[in-house]
């Protein structure tokens, strides 16, 4: 099963440079059968050049492969978070569309999980559409927090001013 490829979301460069940054610390978010969350460090998720993620897979019997079959076949969403070096973050929901597990893409990121991992196997590419980028900085979600709900203030703040 395959779903449309195009992005729903647009990555801004702000958000593929953390892609691309090394040091950017990067987490998948998967569902089970039973909608318990599982938490993945990926060793590779990135820009895909096409207004999508790629997620490369090591391990075919990972639970994270398992939840991604899943969300792929029912349709669910999954979730990337985003943090630089520097504290800036994002959230980005977003949904399995394809696994590749042989062609051009795959024998690409093949190639280039074994020049830096030695004997390893690549188990798929999956491809993520992003659906949603929420600015996950502080200092933005104290502002949409002031804008959205300008009631939810402690009273001590309150009688400051």
């Amino acid at each position: 099963m395959t779903r449309p490829l195009s992005a729903a979301a647009p990555l801004s460069p702000d958000v593929l440079a953390l892609l691309a940054d090394e040091t950017t610390i990067k987490v998948l978010a998967t569902r089970d059968a039973d909608g318990v969350p599982w938490i993945e460090i990926p060793h590779a998720l990135a820009a895909g050049g096409d207004g999508n993620i790629h997620y490369l897979e090591l391990l075919e019997s990972s639970a994270t492969n398992r939840n991604l079959v899943r969300s792929l076949w029912f349709d669910t969403p999954v979730a990337i978070a985003l943090r630089s070096a520097d504290g800036r973050a994002v959230h980005i929901k977003g949904t399995p569309v394809k696994v590749h597990i042989t062609g051009p893409l795959f024998q690409q990121h093949y190639q280039a999980v074994r020049a830096q991992l030695g004997d390893v196997e690549l188990s798929g590419v999956w491809v993520i559409r992003p659906d949603a980028v929420v600015d996950r900085n502080f200092a933005a979600a104290l502002a949409r927090e002031a804008a959205e709900h300008p009631v939810f203030v402690h009273l001590d703040r309150l009688a400051a001013h």
